[in-house]
């Protein structure tokens, strides 16, 4: 029997270090390995790149800097509602609400914070505009403060609230008695218990908040983290692999101390033979001030997350107030953003399934079985490594390791990556679990004639079961949350919804981000308070006596067989879908469709398939251009696509690398000359983007040239998108470069950068964002987008700037791969370039095939091309221009 116990337990354990040998300690090697090799071997060269290029110290002081003041917050914060939650007689129901609203913001994702920060407290925010003045500029360190301590109160409330509930409170009875005085009781006999929950508040609450993306990606403007330089590096508009990896590494290195210092804070830990409870002493300025300071912080919480559930509900935020419930409609009759909800319920699912059975059976290792305690070390070392490693990181580390296998764009590698990310948490409770149960159960079984494995499932899993369930809503909310572990790894039939409200920020849809927040915060709402309820009810069927009767001898035989009649169904749909995970999930059959249009022109695209017979048989995948541009360059011929509309200049450069593409020959003659592989479908233009609105209200002169603004009087009022990261400032430079050469352009270019300080955006849109919300008066974008706002009745105009109005097409091609779906992307291409150029230029009126017709009433003032051919090489000596100006 025991050397069935001990074959049992070595195989769960040999399970359980191969899936992290797999895909934790592998894909990060393979990353370690990127960030050294080149194209001639071993080189320190990158490392010397990184930490040479301007900019990487400064973003790593300004994490160190922001992430701690965020931690001293947060844990202030989280003590001050824990301790009046314990140590105070403020009402029991107001009690229930602080740990309620503490808890709130761990059901949403962090990126929601920033917008939702963005649309309280900027130029035009809600609480802007109830306060009547802006309360502070949202956009740098203040308004990543607010967002990190909101991100990670959560976590450091979880933490001292657990803490504080194992301290023995009879010891400030004895404290009082021995004379000392209020604040001697106080540090004795609640802080010094609490130093090492404390510290471990910080060092938790620091690295969440500099391993985290979402809320910089929102509101962090010129103010630079680590985790924008790592993104921009692996998606910026030239992307640079080796250097990502470099980037990543470094942001390894808090999670190495952080391990050193959790390890060396448990020596703190007070543990009490005994908790007693006592009750507190009556002092009423106490509960006036800790309940007071408590429901502000909370309150405080409540109103930036209120306009989530305001702006979707109103025509157009914030200049027409009047309600409707068309925005949320839209969403829902709105098959692609269903089609991603479903995905993240299908992926949140089956990580909590998989990832509760990884965590149940790491705990079994090292809980109830007496294996060697080296081999119990190396599941509790990786739980460290789990708890610190971040989140981009290991995303970065499976991109790396899994591009080109089966596991490429499927749910498998979605569920893979968050089981191994979250796994920490949930194995130290499992762990605690199991702990506390009867260490004789599986002795006395093994004497009854029980083998080990009938025992853990007929004893120990029944008495662990509400902790099983809460390990299953611990899997499913994060699943549902987390952006920075799969931002690298979703694709088209596996987005989610953290990945698609990131997508959705490019271009501008506000309402669809706050919709699908509200979705995801009310599924996890829900999802949360059934866990609780079947939680609590099987804790408290746990304690209950069980009746010796013939009839509930019966009674437990059904159970029994309903049981294992459950076990048989559950067993049957891991199976299914295990097959399904692996394959990639639904509508593998489809034509997937990559592209970094804009919005019209998705629209457009999508008419012209849909009414020529294809509807219903494809996917169009919407994609920043940065974002969709490192795919190209990583993946290459095992990019998930089978068709794409991209920047000219990148599908060219990807052929050069990947040599990924077939030939078109369609038989439509270009103005200019194209490349064989692929068809232009638009031509973009920029222009100056104004707020006329605010541009009247701050008294200033409407600009006719890009060199107007330079002029210090836009000082703070002027946005434009950072070439790092986005393809539509090469517009702009193409303009200033041409007009005033590369010296002149340098000088008026570090102006407007100067006029723009944290309105430097990442995305092409990210200006008129800013314009359209009032947050400035000016900026520089794509000019068709400013004329749609202008024909919509929005206090936005456009200006053609006398430098030119200069343009980029983007072109249509085919992956040349040997599948059944080329074919069918063959003809969807010539479709579009055939049939669909005529309501593509409604929106884009320069023709780009001969034939076509010019749009007088829509063509710009000074169209240009700039003289040079528009390659890869030359986007990156505008960017390095571009970087001299910062």
């Amino acid at each position: 029997m025991k050397k069935t116990k001990d074959r049992e337990i070595k195989l769960i354990f040999a399970a359980v270090v191969l899936l992290f040998a797999a895909f934790l300690v592998l894909p990060v090697i393979r990353l370690l390995g990127k960030s050294f090799l080149g194209d001639t071997g071993f080189t320190t060269a990158f490392y010397r790149e990184v930490f040479g290029s301007k900019g990487f110290v400064t973003a790593l002081g300004n994490s160190f800097l922001v992430s701690s003041l965020a931690a001293v917050c947060t844990t202030g914060i989280a003590f001050l509602l824990t301790y009046t939650i314990h140590y105070t007689n403020v009402p029991g129901m107001v009690k229930k609400i602080l740990r309620a609203v503490a808890l709130l913001p761990m059901l949403l994702p962090t990126i929601t914070y920033g917008f939702a920060i963005l649309y309280s407290f900027g130029k035009e925010g809600l609480l802007t505009k109830l306060f009547g003045k802006q309360l502070f500029q949202i956009y740098g360190i203040k308004g990543l403060l607010l967002g990190y301590v909101i991100y990670t109160l959560p976590v450091s409330f979880m933490l001292l609230y657990n803490a504080m509930s194992y301290i023995d409170k009879k010891f400030m009875v004895v404290s009082r008695v021995m004379g000392d005085n209020p604040f001697s009781t106080f540090w004795i006999t609640i802080i010094r218990p609490l130093l090492g929950t404390l510290a471990a508040s910080f060092v938790q609450s620091f690295f969440l908040s500099f391993t985290d993306f979402g809320i910089p990606a929102a509101v962090g403007g010129k103010f630079e983290v680590l985790a924008g330089v790592l993104y921009d590096r692996m998606l910026g508009s030239v992307p640079n692999f080796n250097n990502g990896a470099v980037v990543a590494m470094v942001m390894l290195v808090p999670s190495i101390v952080s391990i050193a210092l959790l390890h060396y804070l448990e020596k703190y830990n007070v543990r009490y033979n005994k908790i007693s409870h006592i009750e507190m002493k009556k002092n009423r300025v106490r509960d006036f001030i800790c309940g007071g300071l408590g429901s502000l912080a909370c309150l405080g919480i409540l109103m930036i997350f209120l306009v989530i559930f305001v702006v979707p509900f109103v025509k157009q935020w914030p200049y027409e107030l009047g309600f409707t419930l068309e925005n949320v409609k839209s969403v829902f009759a709105d098959a692609e953003l269903s089609n991603v909800y479903i995905n993240s319920l299908y992926t949140a699912f089956f990580t909590a399934v998989f990832g509760t059975l990884t965590a149940y059976g790491s705990a079994l290792v090292t809980a109830r079985s007496k294996v060697p305690k080296i081999l119990k070390n190396i599941i509790e070392g990786i739980a460290l490594v789990t708890n610190t490693i971040p989140g981009m990181v290991l995303g970065l580390a499976f991109l790396f390791a899994f591009s080109g296998t089966r596991l490429q764009n499927t749910f498998a590698i979605l569920v893979l990556c968050n089981v191994i990310h979250f796994f920490s948490t949930p194995y130290l409770m499992m762990k605690e679990s199991l702990a506390k149960m009867n260490a004789s159960w599986e002795t006395t079984a093994m004497l009854m004639g029980d083998n080990w494995l009938k025992t853990i499932i007929r004893i120990v899993t029944p008495n662990a079961l509400s902790t099983i369930i809460e390990v299953f809503s611990y899997y499913f909310i994060n699943a549902m949350v987390t952006i920075s572990a799969v931002i690298f790894l979703a694709g088209a039939r596996t987005m989610v919804i953290t990945t698609k409200i990131k997508q959705l920020q490019y271009y501008n849809k506000y309402n669809e981000i706050f919709v699908l927040s509200i979705l995801l915060l009310l599924t996890n709402l829900l999802c949360k308070l059934v866990f609780q309820h079947l939680a609590k009810r099987e804790r408290g069927a746990e304690k209950e006596k069980t009746n010796k009767s013939r009839e509930a001898l019966m009674q437990k035989k059904t159970v029994r067989l309903a049981r294992r009649a459950l076990a048989a169904v559950l067993a049957a749909v891991l199976v299914v879908s295990g097959i399904s995970l692996i394959s990639g999930g639904r509508n593998s059959d489809l034509v997937v469709i990559y592209s970094n249009a804009d919005d019209e022109a998705i629209t457009a695209m999508k008419k012209t398939l849909d009414e020529n017979g294809y509807q219903g048989k494809y996917i169009l995948q919407s994609f920043g251009t940065s974002e969709l541009g490192g795919k190209l360059l990583a993946e290459g011929k095992n990019l998930e696509a089978d068709m794409i509309t991209m920047s000219t200049f990148y599908i060219d450069s990807a052929q050069e690398a990947n040599a990924m593409f077939a030939d078109l020959d369609f038989g439509k003659q270009t103005l200019s000359e194209s490349s064989p592989w692929c068809q232009p479908i638009t031509a973009q233009e920029g222009a100056i983007l104004v707020n006329t609105k605010v541009l009247k209200e701050a008294g200033l002169p409407m600009p006719e040239s890009l060199k107007d603004l330079a002029d210090p009087v836009y000082r703070d009022m002027v946005s434009v998108t950072d070439l790092s990261s986005s393809s539509t400032a090469w517009l702009l430079i193409q303009a200033l470069v041409d007009a005033y050469g590369e010296v002149g352009a340098e000088d008026v270019l570090a102006k407007i950068y100067e006029n723009a300080g944290p309105h430097i955006e990442d995305s092409g849109s990210g200006p008129l964002k800013k314009v359209r919300a009032g947050e400035v008066a000016v900026g520089f974008g794509l000019r068709h987008q400013a004329v749609a706002d202008k024909e919509a009745g929005l206090p936005v105009d456009y200006v053609d700037p006398v430098e030119g109005n200069f343009s980029l097409t983007e072109s249509v091609a085919v992956l040349d791969r040997d599948t059944p779906r080329k074919e069918i992307a063959m003809e969807m291409a010539q479709c579009m370039i055939e049939k669909g150029r005529e309501e593509l230029q409604k929106t884009y009126p320069l023709p780009v095939y001969k034939g076509e017709a010019k749009a007088a009433e829509k063509e710009s003032a000074y169209p240009k091309v700039f003289p040079e051919p528009l390659t890869v090489d030359l986007l990156e000596e505008h960017q390095k221009l571009s970087e001299r100006c910062k």
